[in-house]
């Protein structure tokens, strides 16, 4: 049997870091717009 090498999704150690930085960076930036909307939407009809 052949050895299997590197990761289970196939990525280098590179390619993981930065695949991870990006998805990093699209969390906290979905983020940000979500928390923005719900106070536009607070401030427009505040629900407590």
């Amino acid at each position: 049997m052949a050895e299997r090498k590197g990761s289970i999704s196939g990525l280098s150690d590179e390619e993981a870091q930065e695949f991870h930085k990006f998805w990093v960076q699209g969390t906290i930036g979905f983020v940000a717009v979500a928390v923005v909307a719900h106070f536009l939407v607070w401030a427009w009809r505040p629900w407590l």
